[in-house]
């Protein structure tokens, strides 16, 4: 046991791909989302890149008009780890911590009801699969939050591959401009939200469930709340976030997430309250707009069927008399058919 102060460090060059650990499941991934507080639309985007297992995780979701979804999902083959590139998307950083692009080039899944995806083999075959473009520019407009947590001698923190979900993370909020391309319909988005990166040893099956909450109400409004739970019993709940007001963020101390849920359990409306560390408080209330439902599977050593749930929700926010827009997402391992953080309540 080690008594070494833990801090942590960000460097401009953690915007680009690091060389990846020995670990089978080394991740590196990038991840965007946006959205037009006004119109309703937007989207998420995310790479992941699992060098050593030689294929990229690639996901495409646009929340379009008329409560439409386009969706697509890849694993295509990589080789190597030195860019962001794969499936038809590509993410380039032009200034670290400032200006990002993301462009993707490749299909969707166009669904009327985007729920279908809970089982998407029957989803991609029932629905159109029709053409699509993206070319969007990211600005900046809050600093960074998060890093890689090192000891204070700058020497690694050892951690166990099997048990791991990322071993550095950031995130921050942002302006995204644009066009979105799905079949003969084009999209101008001036949209706002949150991007993240994460890089180090990830199994979707390492915590039991997590509800992750990035939301923005104003360029200098904003928050981000999150509750991850690492084991079934809810009693070792990590709370945390920010509060972007003007050009600071204000770390989250403690955090309550109340959801009420439809007859699938999905999430429906969420009551969120939040203490910062100057002991302002903010309530928040949320209500999903549109929702998709996502999976990964995987077998465990022993043989076991893993199977972990994504609820991807855009969601409308309400805090301090002002409207904003963000995600919901809900991670869930599913035991028995049931969500582990179903019951969980505060």
């Amino acid at each position: 046991m080690t008594n070494k102060k833990i801090i942590t460090i960000l460097e401009p060059s953690d915007e680009y791909t690091h060389e990846p650990d020995a670990a089978s499941n080394y991740n590196e991934s990038m991840y965007f989302n946006t959205f037009d507080i006004d119109k309703e639309i937007g989207g998420w985007f995310r790479l992941g890149n699992r060098v050593n297992e030689g294929y990229a995780e690639m996901s495409i979701c646009v929340y379009l008009p008329n409560g439409q979804v386009g969706f697509m999902f890849d694993r295509p083959q990589i080789s190597d780890n030195r860019s962001m590139q794969a499936g038809g998307l590509s993410i380039d950083v032009i200034k670290p911590f400032e200006t990002l692009k993301l462009s993707y080039s490749g299909k969707v899944c166009l669904l009327k009801d985007p729920k279908q995806m809970a089982n998407p083999r029957q989803a991609f075959k029932e629905n159109p699969i029709v053409d699509c473009n993206i070319e969007l520019d990211w600005v900046g407009m809050s600093p960074m939050f998060g890093g890689k947590p090192v000891y204070e001698d700058g020497s690694e923190i050892e951690t166990n591959a099997e048990g791991s979900f990322a071993k550095a993370h950031y995130e921050q909020h942002g302006k995204m401009a644009g066009v979105i391309t799905t079949g003969k319909e084009e999209i101008d988005i001036h949209g706002m939200g949150l991007r993240d990166k994460s890089w180090g040893a990830r199994y979707w099956q390492s915590i039991s469930w997590y509800r992750w909450l990035p939301m923005v109400f104003s360029p200098d409004f904003a928050m981000m709340l999150s509750i991850i739970s690492p084991d079934s019993s809810g009693e070792k709940v990590r709370r945390s976030g920010m509060v972007l007001e003007g050009d600071k963020y204000k770390l989250i101390k403690d955090c309550r997430i109340e959801t009420s849920w439809d007859e699938s359990d999905y999430q429906t409306e969420i009551r969120c309250w939040a203490k910062t560390e100057d002991d302002n408080e903010y309530e928040i209330e949320g209500e999903v707009i549109s929702l998709i439902p996502l999976r990964n599977r995987r077998e465990a050593p022993n043989g076991e069927k893993l199977m972990t749930r994504i609820t991807e929700a855009m969601t409308k926010y309400r805090c301090n008399g002002e409207v904003g827009i963000g995600m919901s997402e809900y991670l869930d391992q599913i035991k028995n058919g049931q969500p582990t953080g179903r019951d969980f309540s505060g």
